[in-house]
């Protein structure tokens, strides 16, 4: 039996599926079973799967029409005959030690399944690559390493949503038949999947190591899709659906189905079209009153801004004003704010829309034009200012390569962390908006009256 089957379901990616093919070829593991699931491609996709196959036996290929992204991979699934299953997309690619070190983890602990940290990167027009250190508890982050018990512990959820940084036994996969959900195209079927693997497992563990490279410049990705509105809605239906045949099972994940359904929902309608926000917006707003009405939702999964923004949803649907506040601020600044100023607060930041607001910024142009009115504005010149000491310390220590704990920001360029400067305009928009400077000088000069709508 080979260790680990990897899957690949692969559609029209030629531009990138030899460097995905060649990262799993050249696994450190060779006890690999290699799944390409070609699913009705119509670029040279199958001919370059065929290709590596004549020279590879671990190389299956399963080709048929296009039946989306869920269907190709139950079709891997089904055939995958290793002891675990991992996944990779076609575009991405792995680290040769990936499936060597999660096999490791996996096999001397008996777990269900294993999952690690990974980067996002994207290549700018010279060809070069940048990468972000992505961590999978990016809360908590106390529990890289530990023996876990997602079926009882429904605070797991709040790991970064992904299917591809891990491995997972298949026997666990067969005994609770855990299956993606079957709807056209690529429309976010990883989500199901994974709470489906977080709600049975009993023996889980999380690495602080990156393997995984997810690419972010794919041009034809689904994240990448303003047409596919109600997608994620239909996906968080079957969500529930699985959650519901056992009512001890929603009883005990219902609030973090809603918390984790209010994130994703939250990042489609920064994704979609302008055209559909509106609809999406009050679609949205009925969704969450019901949850309200019928005690679904938790005050306590959520941060208190977080908490008012759901009030304001799901009391009036078109009432824009408090959604645009990125919830980065909220992770930043709640803890330090005094209950009983905290709405005020979360109104005033709401009016510095122009400064936060990402969804119609989808050009390099805008973001350049974005930008220099970020620059340019008297908070984040106040808050550059005041910033600046701190992130000098930040660059000092992002230099000491032994330092473990300071993993994610050792690959930090220096010009991000001092300048917040990128190549890349879309790039630069987001650190700028993320931005200590900027928020700190919002905050300062709240009590001046200062907004960017002015």
């Amino acid at each position: 039996m080979d260790k680990v089957s990897v899957i690949l379901p692969i559609y029209n990616v030629s531009a990138y599926l030899r460097e995905c093919l060649d990262s799993v070829i050249a696994q450190t593991l060779k006890e690999l079973e290699i799944i390409c699931v070609n699913d009705g491609s119509t670029d040279d996709s199958l001919d370059i799967i065929r290709e590596y196959a004549a020279k590879d036996p671990r190389i299956v290929v399963i080709t048929g029409p296009n039946g989306g992204y869920g269907k190709a991979m139950n079709k891997g699934l089904d055939r995958a005959t290793g002891e675990y299953v991992g996944i990779v997309e076609p575009d991405d690619y792995i680290a040769p030690d990936m499936y060597e070190s999660l096999y490791r983890v996996a096999s001397e602990n008996d777990l269900d399944f294993v999952k690690s940290d990974f980067y996002r990167f994207s290549k700018d027009e010279q060809g070069q690559e940048h990468q972000e250190y992505v961590t999978i508890d990016r809360a908590a982050k106390r529990r890289y390493g530990r023996l876990l018990n997602p079926s009882e512990e429904p605070d797991c959820i709040r790991f970064t949503m992904n299917t591809w940084t891990g491995i997972y036994r298949r026997d666990f996969l067969e005994a609770f038949h855990i299956r993606h959900h079957e709807t056209p195209g690529a429309s976010f079927q990883d989500n199901g999947f994974f709470f489906q693997t977080f709600i049975y497992a009993k023996r889980a563990m999380i690495v602080n190591q990156a393997y995984y490279r997810n690419r972010r410049d794919n041009p034809n990705s689904s994240v990448k899709s303003k047409e596919k509105v109600y997608c994620m809605n239909i996906e968080y239906d079957f969500i529930r659906d699985i959650l519901m045949r056992d009512q001890a099972l929603w009883e005990r994940f219902k609030y973090m189905y809603w918390w984790k359904k209010y994130f994703c929902y939250m990042f489609t309608l920064d994704r979609i079209g302008d055209s559909f926000h509106e609809e999406y917006r009050k679609r949205m707003s009925r969704e969450f009153h019901r949850a309200m009405q019928k005690g679904e939702l938790s005050r306590d999964t959520f941060t208190e801004l977080e908490w008012q923004k759901i009030r304001v949803l799901t009391n009036n649907a078109n009432d824009e004003a408090l959604l645009p506040v990125p919830d980065s601020m909220v992770r930043v600044f709640a803890p330090f704010i005094p209950r009983f100023i905290k709405r005020r607060i979360l109104e005033a930041l709401s009016e510095n829309e122009a400064f936060f607001s990402r969804s119609r910024v989808v050009t390099r142009k805008k973001a350049e034009a974005k930008i220099q009115v970020i620059r340019s504005s008297a908070p984040f010149r106040l808050g550059f200012c005041l910033t600046f000491p701190f992130r000098c310390c930040v660059h000092l220590f992002a230099q000491i390569r032994h330092f473990g704990l300071l993993k994610g920001i050792q690959r930090t360029r220096g010009a991000k962390i001092l300048f917040y400067r990128d190549n890349n305009p879309v790039t630069e928009l987001a650190l700028l908006q993320d931005s200590a400077a900027l928020k700190l000088g919002v905050l300062l000069l709240l009590p001046f009256g200062h907004s960017s709508r002015k």
